[in-house]
């Protein structure tokens, strides 16, 4: 596949990195020779120097024999048209990042089809549904719903509460239990762990399991005692935490702290109705913190343009007793380093958009793909073709590489679990869990 990447920009680079992996014929363009040579260095790619506008450098780059077009600048306006001309010169498909909402509704997609832009990424949605995923309950770390919530896939950190720490996998999750751990981040280790495995204190463990079932994960996890996310104080008012109000559930009640005044005047008609108290100051300030009621509070969200603010006041409102942090860390080092202070959640916008994106360079019948920036590991839900390999032996016959393990699977909307014996069907939906592996490598047992 010939794919043409336009800004090497955070999102670029982390595509880059992803697709490398595949030895796609990837070229990368970019105004900026710097940029260009920190990326070229590290990633198996052709770079260009130019201006995405510009049809010379479009064509130059190959546009028209591309089969996907690729523009994440920062700048909408060049996305959309750098995305108009690569389609008017023949690339077969492509992709831009836009920052205005109303774009992205239902009723304008056939409008930017027209105009040759095929698909439509904008980060800020993408970061208000984890958010708000996180939100759901405070004892999880993570919440991925596949299928509609047929299946729910929950990471969580292990404490000393937890009942079923130091015994073997075997003996805790088989076939019969409802639930199995598909992954395990211990350290800076990730395991994709075997019967013989167990479950060790401060392991960030993944449980795939259905969604009737979630009280007694809580229950052995030892998380009972955890009070239900209700009051929410967020800092930062920019266009991630607005999206992620107004999208939040109705028995919420939010408080916004943002420094900036006339930012503050702003919100109060960005936000839907009532969603939100927004209240103008500076969200380090313990003594404000204190005064607008953070030892009431549940979930502390921290969305500031800064990283180092962000890590630093979850840290913070951890103190001051809040059980759930939210921490947005656009650098993926800090991201690492925000999951070994045990911040909680951390969104990362960039690595969430450029995995919406991964999933269009897959051949399969392949939905909802997932980095998982804490496990180092990618997860997504394939759907089994008929006569594919995965239909023609029990899972344990598959002979599936190292590193990849099957967490479920959906059939006629239904979740259930896997083991060794389970017959994958033609239509059934499965999640496949993979680290360090290439994603091209599973796409030939579901094809």
């Amino acid at each position: 596949m010939k794919i043409i990447i336009s800004g090497a920009f955070a999102i670029g680079k982390h595509l880059a990195r992803l697709l490398s992996r595949n030895h796609e014929d990837i070229t990368l363009i970019d105004s900026d020779s710097d940029r260009l040579s920190k990326v070229g260095m590290d990633y198996d790619l052709l770079t260009l120097e130019g201006h995405p506008g510009s049809i010379a450098t479009l064509r130059e780059a190959g546009a028209e024999e591309a089969d996907l077009y690729i523009s994440v600048t920062p700048d909408e306006a060049l996305n959309l048209n750098s995305c108009i001309l690569a389609h008017a010169l023949g690339t077969t498909k492509t992709v831009a990042k836009i920052d205005n909402p109303e774009y992205v509704k239902p009723e304008n997609q056939e409008f930017f089809e027209q105009l040759g832009v095929n698909s439509l990424i904008y980060p800020e949605m993408l970061a208000a549904v984890d958010i708000n995923n996180g939100l759901k309950m405070s004892w999880v770390r993570q919440r991925w719903d596949v299928h509609n919530g047929a299946l729910v896939m929950l990471g969580i950190k292990l404490r000393e509460t937890c009942t079923i720490l130091d015994k073997p996998l075997k003996e805790i999750s088989g076939p019969d239990d409802p639930y199995h751990i598909v992954a395990i981040k211990r350290h800076d280790e990730t395991i994709i762990p075997g019967g013989n495995d167990a479950l060790k204190l401060y392991d960030l463990a993944y449980f795939m399991t259905t969604k009737e079932y979630i009280p007694y994960i809580r229950k052995i996890v030892g998380k009972e005692h955890y009070v239900d996310v209700k009051n929410v104080m967020v800092m930062g008012g920019g266009r991630t935490a607005v999206r992620a109000i107004n999208t939040m559930p109705e028995y919420l009640n939010v408080k916004v702290i943002e420094i900036d005044n006339d930012r503050c005047e702003k919100l109060n008609d960005l936000i839907n109705g009532d969603k939100a108290l927004v209240i103008n100051g500076d969200g380090r300030d313990i003594q404000l913190l204190i005064d607008e009621g953070i030892r009431n509070t549940q979930a502390f969200v921290a969305l500031t343009a800064s990283a180092e603010t962000n890590i630093l006041a979850c840290l913070t409102a951890k103190r001051l007793g809040v059980r759930k942090t939210v921490a947005m860390v656009e650098n993926i080092d800090y991201a690492t380093m925000a999951e070994s202070l045990d911040i909680g959640t951390v969104i990362n916008k960039k690595v969430i958009a450029a995995s919406h994106i991964y999933q269009m360079m897959l051949d399969a019948d392949v939905f909802n793909v997932r980095f998982l920036t804490s496990a180092n590991a990618d997860v997504a839900e394939f759907v089994a073709k008929a006569g594919s390999k995965v239909t023609q032996h029990l899972v344990k016959d598959l002979g599936l590489p190292a590193g990849v393990t099957i967490g479920g699977l959906v059939r006629e909307e239904k979740g259930m679990l896997v083991s060794g014996n389970t017959q994958i069907l033609p239509g059934d939906t499965v999640v496949i869990f993979c680290h360090n592996i290439n994603m091209k490598k599973i796409e030939k047992f579901f094809n």
